[in-house]
């Protein structure tokens, strides 16, 4: 069992898994406890704002790793290499999870109905992907009009294809989208 210090800390980590799987509107308290260990009276003191709160925070913290991961493949990769080591990692989590684990803010949004503050924190999460990405692109040549479209393509299909290879329990169609999308940006980053 986590020490109360570590008890919202693990509620959110577990929120974060949990949505990956059963989305925010599927997930309850009582899954979040139970997959944290945290006690059952941590709910409402950490989170007063109930599951709005959690959803919201967890969502930020997954944005806020997955930024960084993805910041730092960008810093250590050209693009295209790039876009290699995250449909890696996406087949990793696809396999390792039975094809159970997808997107936490592809479930907020389609959540959004009942929790639309998650779906305006998924939105603003894509934009933070979407400027990093563009920004790799710009500073590795590809034409200033092209960074931001480029970037939402990429954004759109690796997570279209996460969702596609999840309802075929297959990698193909992200190893497909990954081939075109290296294709693309490499085709933008020699026309720079």
């Amino acid at each position: 069992m986590p020490r109360t210090s570590d008890a919202r800390q693990k509620m959110i980590e577990s929120a974060s898994v949990l949505f990956r799987e059963r989305g925010v509107h599927g997930t309850s308290f009582a899954d979040v406890l139970a997959h944290s260990g945290a006690p059952r009276g941590s709910v409402y003191h950490h989170f007063k704002g109930g599951k709005t709160q959690i959803a919201e925070e967890a969502l930020r913290w997954t944005g806020d790793m997955m930024l960084a991961g993805i910041t730092a493949v960008l810093d250590e990769q050209e693009p295209v290499a790039a876009i290699e080591a995250w449909c890696d990692t996406w087949g990793a989590v696809l396999r390792e999870s039975d094809y159970a684990a997808g997107c936490s803010f592809v479930s907020a949004v389609q959540d959004g109905e009942h929790e639309p503050t998650a779906r305006a924190v998924a939105g603003a999460v894509f934009s933070d992907w979407e400027d990093a990405i563009a920004s790799a692109l710009r500073g590795h040549g590809a034409p200033e009009e092209r960074a931001v479209p480029l970037a939402t393509l990429v954004i759109s299909a690796v997570e279209g294809a996460v969702v596609v290879s999840r309802a075929r329990r297959s990698l193909e169609p992200l190893h497909r989208v990954c081939g075109e999308l290296q294709l693309a940006l490499g085709t933008a980053l020699a026309q720079g």
